[in-house]
């Protein structure tokens, strides 16, 4: 499946939400890796942890600053990319389709109506 940006909802905080059926894909946006520069690590979240909508799941570590990342949803982990976290340069490359950084069983579909269009993120980021 190819993700296309257009089709994702975002957090302010810049961590995206694909999503099908009751399922949601995470990760962190083109324009947030932009601004990290060289990433060095990423503290990866655990398959069965519990998220929830706003709270920190992980942390992205690059060269300038270390970054906490966001839940845009609420629900628990049921798959991670293990491959990301050594690969972190997929995240320059592919933020959207093979950047994907968890997958969530969501508790409360209703929260995606909290989050940013491609367009209303585009215009917080200063792109429109």
């Amino acid at each position: 499946m190819t993700i296309k940006p257009e089709q994702l909802r975002f957090c302010e905080s810049h961590e995206w939400a694909g999503v099908q059926g009751e399922l949601a894909t995470v990760g962190i946006s083109a324009f947030a890796v932009a601004e990290l520069t060289d990433l060095v690590f990423m503290a990866m979240p655990k398959v069965g942890q519990k998220v929830a909508a706003g709270e920190e799941f992980g942390e992205v570590e690059s060269v300038k600053a270390v970054s906490p990342m966001y839940s845009p949803v609420s629900g628990e982990v049921v798959e991670v990319n293990d491959a990301l976290a050594n690969h972190l340069e997929t995240l320059n490359t592919d933020p959207y389709d093979a950047g994907w950084i968890m997958k969530v069983k969501m508790s409360d579909p209703s929260e995606l109506d909290r989050l940013l269009s491609w367009d209303a993120y585009q215009k917080q980021c200063g792109q429109n």
